[in-house]
């Protein structure tokens, strides 16, 4: 029975409709105020989305990856694990990488909790490997193409993480 994904789609969805306004998104999206002691964004950005289009494709993306990886597992409390765990380190990769890189800007969204899902898959069913790899440069580089901003390293960090979590697990 799968709990968790439901679960994790309604609090986004919750936390989209009651913390949509600019400072929301600064105080919890992930920025350089996490140097200065903002130190919840790393689990805090995973729950914020800059649009409803945002939401939907994360939602969409969680549903399919995330009922799987949950149902494939058997074990709640180690796929909640692998998600928020996986998605916080990202966020914290991603802060450094944008600290390293010069990057100032805010980020949002479960795209990097959801990219760690789709490494633990491409590692551990070959099958889907080629088409995982394609789909997270195609999330992760057309919006770019398309002049949409998106955090494109979050989506390659989390991907690697998930890979090396799929090894760990």
């Amino acid at each position: 029975m799968v709990i968790i994904t439901p679960l994790l789609i309604a609090l986004n969805v919750f936390v989209y409709f009651f913390a949509q306004d600019p400072v929301s998104h600064i105080k919890y999206g992930l920025n350089p105020l996490f140097f200065e002691g903002a130190w919840w964004q790393p689990l805090t950005t995973m729950f914020m989305h800059a649009n409803l289009t945002h939401l939907a494709m994360n939602m969409v993306v969680l549903f399919q990856f995330g009922y799987l990886l949950e149902k494939e597992l058997h074990a709640h409390l180690t796929y909640l694990l692998i998600y928020l765990v996986g998605g916080v380190v990202t966020s914290l990769l991603t802060i450094y990488f944008m600290k390293f890189f010069g990057l100032d800007h805010n980020v949002v969204g479960a795209s990097g909790a959801i990219s760690v899902l789709f490494g633990w898959f491409a590692l551990k069913d070959p099958h889907l490997r080629g088409g995982l790899v394609v789909s997270i440069l195609i999330i992760s580089f057309i919006p770019l193409l398309m002049g949409v901003p998106v955090a494109w390293y979050a989506h390659l960090i989390g991907f690697g993480l998930g890979w090396v979590l799929g090894y760990l697990i």
